[in-house]
């Protein structure tokens, strides 16, 4: 009896620091004209011109990693690979830093205004595509997160293989993360305080909003120095909510200084970077779930009143 030979499955390679994505394309009982108007139709986000342009540029490959052209017929049951561009994105003009590597994950220290990872109209300004061209490692992925206004302390794995392990650490808050904020002085509120709140999604959809019902959010807070008009303040969360930080400090009647989104939505330049979030992952700390180590890496950046 002959060996069963497995074969791998066909992995596109990095272009410029992004990785291919990946779409199956289902057995459908109106079969589309041809490739190019099922994917017009299927992501109607995307423009007819900019599938066009992929087309033309060599950016879709099947799922052997052949080029596909414009007028390639569907073909159900098989999938394909598509890589993201963007005709215009802003530049984003700080730098990130490399605090710590192993075989296993990176420590990296994130500046204000750099989104995490590809979405909307950010690619290659994101950290995690300049990681990855700065590495060479497709398989980079962020362990946590971070919002795009807020500096500090950001983990990402290097190998799939103990990926889950880190993912699994944060997601039993196994990390101690603090925090550093400037928001409003306010000589009748009394610290050290912990603020015990439900947090849901609000409107508009991306903020969130305190609401009735049991705990979901909680959050130390010591106050460090003040003049007076703002304090600078030390935040230690032990849950991981969207806007945590922000929300419970607005809930105080102290938001955080150059809050976009708390306690009023305002509508920025994307390209003015005048004005950061007073918000800062200044120190994160845990026990290594494979060395069984100690770690703690800390921010170099500083906020000042």
């Amino acid at each position: 009896m002959k060996p069963v030979t497995l074969v791998s499955e066909y992995q596109p390679p990095m272009r410029d620091g992004v990785t291919a994505s990946k779409v199956y394309l289902p057995k459908l009982e109106n079969l589309p004209t041809n490739l190019f108007s099922y994917l017009c139709n299927h992501f109607p986000h995307i423009s007819t011109n900019e599938w066009q342009q992929r087309f033309e540029d060599q950016l879709i490959l099947d799922m052997h990693g052949q080029v596909l052209t414009i007028d390639h017929p569907y073909l159900a049951n098989t999938h394909l690979y598509y890589y993201r561009f963007l005709t215009h994105e802003i530049y984003v003009p700080f730098q990130e830093s490399i605090l710590f590597e192993n075989e296993d994950f990176i420590a990296v220290d994130k500046p204000h205004f750099l989104t995490i990872s590809p979405s909307g109209q950010y690619i290659q300004e994101t950290l995690l595509v300049r990681l990855k061209k700065t590495t060479n490692n497709p398989d980079l992925t962020p362990i946590h997160r971070l919002d795009r206004e807020t500096a500090g302390i950001v983990l990402f794995s290097k190998c799939p293989q103990t990926r889950g392990l880190y993912q699994q650490m944060f997601a039993q808050r196994q990390v101690n993360k603090t925090y550093q904020a400037i928001a409003k002085f306010d000589s009748e509120l009394s610290f050290p305080r912990s603020v015990d709140l439900r947090m849901e999604k609000g409107e508009p959809f991306y903020t969130m909003k305190v609401v009735d019902g049991k705990s979901n959010s909680y959050t130390e807070i010591d106050l460090i120095e003040h003049n007076q008009i703002w304090a600078k303040y030390l935040l230690k969360p032990s849950t991981g909510k969207q806007h945590q930080l922000r929300v419970h400090l607005n809930w105080l009647n102290i938001p955080i200084k150059n809050d976009p989104f708390y306690p009023r939505v305002q509508h920025k330049d994307a390209a003015d970077f005048s004005q950061p979030l007073q918000l800062l992952a200044k120190k994160i700390q845990f026990l290594d779930p494979i060395r069984q180590v100690e770690y703690c890496f800390c921010s170099t950046y500083e906020l000042t009143l």
